[in-house]
């Protein structure tokens, strides 16, 4: 997961909140200038004030760190008897600056507090001050605080720039059930608006599901993971944890492999390896000579301590597949005297491997037709992603939505219209 901590600002702190003292304490000592807010006639400090504390005389000690001169000042000055608000004002103002400086945090928060609720911070100020608290007490890990002043700045500035952070928060106060109910309901929100979710978003949620051992919402984010940001490892990992369903039926063992073949730029050897076995199995030599072609030209197969049983797994795969390529053709008329519409269905996706999508496509829709199908609702899961390989975008996605089932098959169907809807696939093109 990606970090995205707030970054310290003390030395912006004390800029922001010295200077404006200064001006305010100067005039207050020559003549009476407008004040700030509402309160002009009561924006006055004594002379015992100014000489205990006055801003400009703390800021030098402040830049030599010398903390606790600065500090014995600004002690004085607030045991002052019959403080008025502005000199209590200008004293908060100090302290943030002085334990911003100085790495005290609980002077610095508290004050900042009192600043900020006192009245008088311009719509600037107010809106930097609130962000900058928030972000002192995210940082020293107290985060029920600092959710507290992140949803403060949203509420007051109706920016949601802070919104991620508290659900980090949340998420870091090992809060997961409100860190995924409050991850969930910005998910949703941005979907409906047609955005995109942050990575560390869908991070979080897919953290909290993991965290609270709550499989559905690990799932629920990794497929939006898939779906926005995808790569190898998410890919890899969705459909690991898609086979683990206790509902999962084994039987789309290949099926699964075919996605994750397209999906990533390379699997493991044990992958090519099962896939070619299973391709084989299921009467599919040529598309487990290409699954193995691949792993050899990428060095996943052929060394090793099994690189002889790659080679002898290869050899068998090409001698049967240039048998079928040899006699594909004649194929057709066999499978058509065939009682069910089995054979034309594995015909099909023959053809669909070699490259011949239309004719392959034709096939298994011919199969579908002829009946009898052992499992109907499978055909039309290969249907819908002979398709989706055929770079046939929008008829792969109006056949996989009618493909249902909770033993895989609806699963495998919503993958791939992952796959297709993919980024950067706009106009689709041939799986290779």
């Amino acid at each position: 997961m990606s970090q995205f901590r707030i970054a310290r600002i003390s030395l912006l702190l004390a800029t922001l909140i010295a200077a404006p003292a200064v001006m305010n304490v100067a005039h207050a000592q020559s003549k009476p200038a407008a004040a700030p807010a509402a309160a002009e006639s009561a924006d006055k400090v004594s002379q015992e004030f100014i000489k205990l504390a006055n801003p400009a005389d703390i800021q030098p000690l402040l830049a030599a760190k010398n903390f606790a001169e600065a500090k014995k000042r600004i002690d004085a000055a607030a045991a002052l008897p019959n403080l008025n608000p502005y000199e209590t004002f200008i004293l908060n103002r100090m302290r943030v600056a002085l334990g911003s400086a100085s790495q005290d945090d609980a002077m610095a928060t508290a004050a900042l507090e009192a600043v900020i609720n006192s009245g008088r911070l311009t719509p600037v100020e107010q809106k930097q001050f609130i962000e900058a608290l928030g972000n002192m007490y995210y940082n020293a890990k107290n985060y029920p605080k600092a959710v507290e002043w992140f949803n403060r700045y949203q509420k007051e500035t109706g920016e949601t720039k802070l919104r991620p952070y508290v659900v980090r928060a949340y998420y870091l106060n090992n809060d997961f059930v409100t860190a995924k109910a409050e991850a969930l309901k910005d998910l949703e929100t941005k979907q409906k608006a047609g955005q995109v979710p942050a990575i560390e978003e869908l991070q979080i949620l897919a953290n909290t599901g993991s965290k609270s051992k709550d499989q559905a919402t690990y799932l629920l984010a990794l497929e939006n993971l898939v779906k926005y940001y995808p790569n190898d490892d998410y890919w890899v990992d969705l459909l690991s944890r898609t086979r683990g369903k206790d509902n999962y039926s084994n039987r789309f063992a290949l099926d699964v492999y075919r996605l994750q073949k397209v999906a990533t730029t390379k699997m493991a050897a044990e992958e090519y390896q099962d896939m070619a076995e299973l391709a084989l199995l299921a009467g599919q030599p040529i598309e487990a000579k290409q699954v193995l072609d691949i792993g050899f030209s990428n060095g996943s197969l052929g060394t090793g301590n099994n690189a002889a049983k790659h080679k002898q797994l290869r050899a068998q795969a090409d001698k049967q597949a240039a048998d079928d390529t040899k006699n594909i053709g004649s194929g057709e008329a066999s499978a058509r005297k065939s009682k069910n519409g089995t054979g034309l269905v594995n015909l099909g996706y023959a053809f669909v491997t070699l490259g011949q999508f239309d004719k392959g496509i034709a096939l298994i829709q011919e199969g579908i037709a002829k009946g009898g199908l052992q499992n109907a609702e499978d055909a039309k899961l290969r249907l819908g992603y002979s398709y989706a390989m055929a770079g046939r975008k929008e008829d792969a996605i109006k056949t996989l939505e009618t493909v249902t089932g909770s033993d895989g098959r609806g699963d495998l169907a919503r993958y791939w219209i992952l796959w297709v809807n993919r980024p950067g696939n706009a106009t689709a093109a041939p799986a290779q």
